[in-house]
């Protein structure tokens, strides 16, 4: 054994010289019903304008029609798009077991200019009023429906929180109050003051987070309201909130109620929570218990509707944790265990560096973390992203490669809408991230035999991975280096569940020594190609067209 330093994580380079008395047979649990587990989840996340609109046609509200950057501007998808490839079953055959969706609470109205065009709010994060669906987004009754058929198919559904910040400020979407947000400095980074208590960027309102006084609703949005007709009703909400919860009638308990309304209102089943390491932690552990509770209330009135007895879900964007750090986040002069602050999981941001290593480095290691410093606990890989500009494969040269490391890695899974269908992500005349956020490219799936091919690919992985929660979950044992082989092993209560995969092997004929990991007479399925056959004197004998298995005991 030796010792790997790579992006900051200390990779134990295992080889596999097991003998066959180092391993024991392990069977599956039989005719049950896998357990889901948010740790070795498949998460397919969305830009919701960008990923599809049933009608085709782009209606575009509150007067946003400024000419714009390249992709800065609205293009049309929408709520009732992802509803619709839900039903079709696109979903279903990538195996994805949980949708995240970016913001779609109403943006602010106006643009702002960024030195390369006009921008408008079509990514979520630019907030106006958390009381509203924005309608280029969609209606509370197309939520309700996405909610209602993602979770028929046996898909949970992710919103995205953003606590931290309000929208820019425009010519027509004036300032919050001071008593609401600050509007510098900006963020330095430089230590946890200068990353809490500061705007993220300018002209992005600083929500006073950590002002505990009361503050009454902001003018702009009390006659907002009362132009809509609902004023009445949002100040009676909010007073039965503050009364049952006793909190201070600061900022961010605003926010926090209304964000609980879609919990309490829709059942979605978790949030994925922007900016994280922006706000003092202990803002998190407060939302955490209010969301715990808006989902056992919508369980409560809802008991047909809920698909499994498990905790409301909460998974964060800790710009830059990453594995190697465990439990803990350094702001170098004052350490956070955002885990023990509200959080099941933390975006992994370290993922796509380390997915440079060979697969037995990449998942050894990852599986070592997990299955100690993180027990219990998961992070969320990813290997491309819309904010980050350095993706794992921005060429789409790899993206064979991209998919057997991230679906088959330990820990849950991202899966960042066009991964799966090699969707460009260097797109000609555009600045910054936005030439991450192209439409999906549905016409590619349609009709490029290679983009096909890609996604058959992913969908096997995807489909393997979420019917195995031994894949994100289990324990990873090294059965033999050439031909790569491992087994990963989960167990939950009475349940066990047991994956054997086999990586750059030789294709068409394959004879592959299973070590006792498998007993003579058994059945092993290739979830990848479909054959099957059986374990003879130690051997299983496959003849497949491809350099991969996925076996599984029948």
């Amino acid at each position: 054994m030796r010792t790997l330093y790579s992006f900051g994580l200390i990779i134990f380079m295992m080889s596999c010289t097991n003998t066959p008395k180092q391993y024991s047979e392990i069977l599956p649990s039989k005719n049950v019903t896998a357990p889901f587990d948010w740790r070795a989840a498949n998460v397919y996340f969305l830009l919701t304008d960008r990923f599809h609109n049933p009608s085709g046609e782009a209606t575009v509200y509150f007067d946003r029609t400024k000419p714009t950057g390249k992709l800065r501007g609205f293009m049309g998808g929408n709520i009732r798009g992802i509803t619709q490839k839900i039903s079709e079953g696109y979903f279903t055959e990538l195996g994805i077991s949980a949708i995240w969706f970016t913001p779609v609470v109403e943006q602010i109205h106006g643009s702002v200019d960024e030195g390369t065009g006009n921008s408008y709010g079509f990514h979520g994060y630019w907030a106006k009023d958390w009381t509203s669906l924005d309608p280029n987004f969609g209606t509370e009754e197309d939520l309700e429906e996405l909610v209602r058929t993602a979770h028929s198919k046996g898909i949970r559904i992710l919103m995205d929180a953003v606590v931290n910040h309000t929208g820019p400020v425009t010519d027509i979407d004036p300032v919050w109050p001071e008593d609401w947000v600050r509007i510098g400095p900006t963020c330095l980074h430089d230590d946890y003051e200068s990353t809490v208590s500061c705007t993220l960027v300018d002209n992005l309102p600083d929500i006073l987070t950590e002002n505990d006084e009361d503050v009454g609703i902001p003018e702009q949005l009390a006659e907002k309201w009362k132009k809509e007709g609902r004023y009445e009703q949002e100040m009676e909400e909010l007073d039965t909130f503050f009364e049952r919860t006793g909190h201070s009638r600061a900022p961010r308990f605003y926010i926090m109620k209304w964000l609980t309304d879609f919990i309490r209102n829709h059942g979605i089943d978790g949030y994925r929570i922007d900016t994280v390491k922006h706000t003092e932690e202990y803002v998190w552990a407060e939302f955490r218990k209010e969301c715990d509770q808006a989902y056992a209330d919508w369980k409560e009135q809802n008991p047909n509707m809920v698909m499994e007895d498990i905790p409301f879900f909460t998974v964060g964007e800790v710009y830059n944790y990453n594995i190697s750090s465990g439990r803990n986040y350094d702001f170098g002069d004052h350490t956070v265990d955002y885990f023990d602050n509200g959080f099941n999981s933390l975006i992994n941001f370290e993922f796509k560096g380390n997915a440079k290593e060979n697969y037995e480095t990449l998942f050894s290691s990852y599986s070592q973390i997990l299955q100690e410093d993180l027990k219990g606990l998961s992070v969320l890989n990813y290997m491309s992203s819309h904010d980050d500009g350095e993706p794992f494969d921005k060429q789409r040269k790899k993206p064979f490669e991209t998919g057997t490391k991230l679906l088959l890695a330990p820990g849950a899974s991202q899966i960042y809408y066009g991964d799966e269908s090699a969707r460009s992500l260097d797109i000609e005349g555009t600045v910054g991230d936005a030439t991450l956020r192209s439409y999906m490219n549905w016409e590619a799936i349609d009709s490029e035999d290679f983009v096909k091919e890609v996604l058959a690919h992913w969908q096997k992985l995807g489909k393997f991975r979420r019917d195995h929660p031994a894949v994100g979950a289990g324990v990873h044992e090294c059965i033999s280096e050439k031909p790569y082989l491992f087994r990963r092993v989960y167990t939950n209560g009475d349940y066990v569940d047991v994956v054997l995969v086999g990586l750059d092997l030789p294709k068409r004929k394959k004879e592959l020594d299973l070590l006792g990991t498998f007993s003579n007479g058994t059945r092993l399925r290739d979830a990848y190609s479909g054959e099957e056959a059986m374990v003879r004197d130690g051997i299983l004998h496959l003849t497949t067209d491809y350099d991969i298995v996925l076996l599984e005991v029948i």
